[in-house]
């Protein structure tokens, strides 16, 4: 089911909704670089075989990766920062849960709601009703207390969602905060929260980290794709998560930069097919 979505037209932005669903169900299977052998070597070098091949040289890429088997960490340009798109969504329902707390209390019946829309269907009005109600500063303040050293604000355009920055280790880093709890942040129970509403995500959103989904492996994760109109035309597409089972256990974020929005779905559930099958040989 496509779900009703604002188009941020004011700031030339394009967002996930209605246009993208269209795209989606429109347009033939992208034709992008993809392994035609299996890697070899440790894990590592299995992971970086494959990603070479997908980034194919391109500097707007970037994959980070937490095995939680092991503890260990993999980074292809984890550093690489770009807007976050709706990925931005757990961040503010989590800005949402410390506004109610400062309040003296919880969230309303009707912010559950927008907090529900806002990551299983990654409804932008919902959304935009949370960051209004938290206010855009709290998303900076939230960033810096979790650890988020490379997760900001846009310089000229502090108040919109969509253009906040981050990176992949980053993600992975909140991902972590959600699955565990333990922040001084956020309590204990607004990380179930979330990392609960992660987990129903509408099917048609489980690309990307989300692509091994199945009876047995279980995902929790928020996709963000959205084009820069009123800059370079490019869309930011973005997927971050945790996936667990078949053996597996990890998490994960990829962020995409490229000129429509089927090319970054189709690279962003590339490389979580591939993660998937090599860490089914092994940990980190």
């Amino acid at each position: 089911m496509i779900t009703r979505r604002s188009l941020l037209t004011t700031t030339g932005v394009l967002a996930g909704g209605i246009a993208a669903a269209t795209l989606v169900g429109c347009s033939s299977e992208p034709n992008i670089p993809r392994p035609t052998v299996s890697p070899t070597g440790s894990i590592t070098d299995q992971l970086d075989q494959v990603l070479k091949i997908i980034a194919n040289g391109s500097t707007n890429f970037g994959v980070y990766i937490e095995d939680v088997r092991s503890g260990g960490t993999y980074s292809f340009s984890g550093d690489y920062s770009s807007q976050s798109a709706s990925m931005a969504k757990p961040m503010i329902v989590a800005m949402a849960e410390r506004k109610a707390r400062s309040d003296g209390g919880t969230l309303s019946a009707e912010n559950v709601d927008n907090a529900t829309k806002a990551i299983t269907h990654s409804d932008n009005d919902a959304a935009s009703a949370l960051w209004e109600y938290a206010g855009y500063q709290g998303y900076q303040t939230l960033a810096d207390e979790l650890g988020m050293a490379h997760t900001h604000l846009d310089q000229n355009k502090a108040d919109q969602w969509s253009w906040t920055w981050t990176t992949p280790s980053d993600q992975v880093l909140l991902v972590k905060t959600l699955a565990t709890g333990g922040s001084q942040a956020l309590t204990d129970a607004e990380c179930s929260f979330i990392y609960d509403l992660m987990g129903q995500v509408e099917d048609d959103q489980t690309w990307g980290v989300g692509q091994p989904k199945s009876g047995t492996v279980k995902v929790h994760l928020k996709n963000g794709w959205v084009q820069f109109k009123s800059t370079d035309g490019l869309w930011a597409v973005n997927s971050m998560g945790a996936v667990s089972g078949d053996g597996r256990d990890y998490r994960m974020c990829v962020m995409t930069r490229v000129p429509d929005f089927d090319t970054g779905r189709a690279v962003t559930s590339e490389v979580g097919k591939w993660v998937f099958s090599i860490l089914g040989s092994g940990t980190l």
